[in-house]
């Protein structure tokens, strides 16, 4: 019997990782990315999956760190945007962090020679048609003007928006080593870097204080008009109403939260001890390696509204910096996201789309990646993959349950479609706080006190996320054996 195709809306890590699933599934896919034909003011380049933030994927260590625990579920269910970040990894400390060229041409290269993946390019301006049974709309942050209508019209809610920013990229040439070192924090090492993978920038306390002066009186940028919340013509309505995602926030934004918000933040010096004078610095910048030539490193956490002039001239006040030759500067774009607690169930469908049109009854239309409200490149990139398997084996007349919510991706798919809290949706990380709490019994572990007596106490730090981890990777393991059937 031959199967119609899944089609899938947006190329990016979600919309190239859902393909990839329902390919490997044996199910044909026509992928739709509107680049080059239609640009958006953040991407570059025509390749899929296109990193147009930062280039890290976050930490790698899966025993102790949700995001870690979520690559690590994504290995286990071949995870196309994984394999290729591997190949494109660059040294980052504990973190995994791209080539971000090496890397999105690696996907594209995968997508383009899998016989069942057909990449049409074009942008879809109008309802699916009705002979698209199976749809998939993965289209990111920057969903196109038109598409963002067609989304309103299907779900019948208005489109939110918050604020998302692109930290300054510097040529590793300019920077100034006999200022700056080399070191990771407390020297940790990750899956191939040295410890020393990080280019660090001191100061003492009078420069740390003069730079937060000078962030706190920059001149903004303006927002461009498609970035414009409704309603916020002016910079000072802009500073009130701009809904910024938290974990993305602005540098001058955070400074003006107090004096040391920064050096208890992005700018800590903790770890870290600067050879040249055997010192913990009073703060300190961090610069995380760009590319696998180690020719660009990027601002760690100094996203930035400010415009390119006061980004210039105020970062070249860091020590190390002052000669330095940027890349790119710092930007803003906005991020557009669905009440997916409203709208969506657990299998990732839009519940009804029979108010648009009766004959999409027998259409069914699922969300994958950060439309979902799901914040960060794994995060939206785990979503499209369990989104391509549910697609995928539905076209071939089976059920796929999703993963247990003591999982990573289960307790992120479990954040998305709780309509518990459809009234304050917001987007997330994953986080240890998404899981359902450890048992009495895997929460504590005995010990003998004083009085030789056998006692439980709670676990803490490390071992309380180790406790997560190994629950979640036993949950996967034990679901990918029982939906095995289902999938293959």
């Amino acid at each position: 019997m031959t199967i119609k195709p899944i089609h899938i809306i947006g190329a990016g890590l979600a919309g190239s990782e859902a393909a990839w699933q329902a390919a490997r599934l044996g199910v044909p896919v026509v992928l739709h990315e509107m680049r080059p034909i239609v640009e958006t003011p953040a991407h570059k380049t025509q390749d899929c999956a296109e990193l147009v933030c930062s280039n890290s994927f976050r930490s790698d260590d899966h025993e102790h760190n949700a995001v870690g625990l979520l690559h690590e579920e994504m290995r286990k269910m071949d995870s196309l945007i994984m394999r290729e970040g591997k190949k494109a990894a660059v040294p980052a400390g504990s973190a995994l962090a791209v080539d971000r060229d090496i890397f999105s041409k690696g996907v594209t290269t995968a997508l383009e020679n899998h016989p069942l993946i057909t990449i049409e390019r074009g942008e879809i301006n109008s309802l699916p048609p009705k002979d698209w049974d199976s749809v998939i709309i993965a289209t990111g942050p920057l969903t196109s003007p038109a598409l963002t209508k067609i989304i309103q019209s299907l779900t019948g809610e208005n489109e939110l928006a918050f604020f998302d920013a692109l930290a300054p990229i510097i040529h590793t040439e300019s920077i100034n080593m006999d200022i700056a070192w080399f070191q990771s924090r407390y020297d940790k090492q990750g899956i191939i870097g040295s410890g020393k993978d990080y280019i660090n920038c001191p100061m003492n306390k009078e420069q740390y204080n003069n730079f937060i002066h000078e962030l706190t009186t920059a001149q903004y940028g303006l927002f461009k008009e498609w970035e414009l919340p409704s309603g916020s013509p002016t910079l000072a309505e802009q500073e009130i109403d701009t809904p910024y995602f938290e974990g993305c926030m602005p540098i001058e934004i955070m400074a003006k939260r107090g004096l040391e918000t920064l050096r208890f933040g992005s700018m800590k010096p903790v770890g870290l001890t600067n050879p040249h004078t055997n010192e913990q610095p009073y703060a300190v910048v961090q610069l995380r390696q760009d590319n696998a030539l180690g020719t660009l490193y990027n601002m760690v956490g100094f996203q930035t509204k400010m415009k390119w002039g006061e980004q210039t001239r105020i970062f070249k006040m860091i020590p190390s910096l002052e000669n330095a030759e940027f890349a790119r500067l710092g930007g803003l774009h906005r991020n557009t996201f669905i009440n997916s607690p409203k709208l969506l169930d657990e299998q990732l469908r839009l519940i009804s789309n029979k108010s648009v049109r009766q004959d999409m009854q027998t259409q069914t239309i699922r969300f994958a990646g950060q439309i979902t409200g799901c914040e960060g490149y794994i995060e939206s990139a785990s979503i499209g993959l369990i989104t391509g398997r549910l697609a995928a084996t539905e076209k071939l007349g089976k059920t796929l349950k999703t993963p247990p919510k003591t999982t990573a991706i289960g307790a992120l798919i479990s954040h998305i479609t709780n309509d518990d809290h459809a009234k304050t949706f917001q987007p997330m990380n994953i986080n240890f706080g998404l899981f359902p709490p450890l048992s009495k019994e895997k929460a504590t572990q005995e010990y003998i006190n004083k009085s030789g007596k056998t006692k439980r106490a709670k676990l803490k730090g490390k071992d309380r996320k180790k406790a997560y981890t190994s629950r979640a990777i036993k949950a996967l393991n034990e679901w990918l054996e029982e939906t095995k059937c289902s999938i293959t």
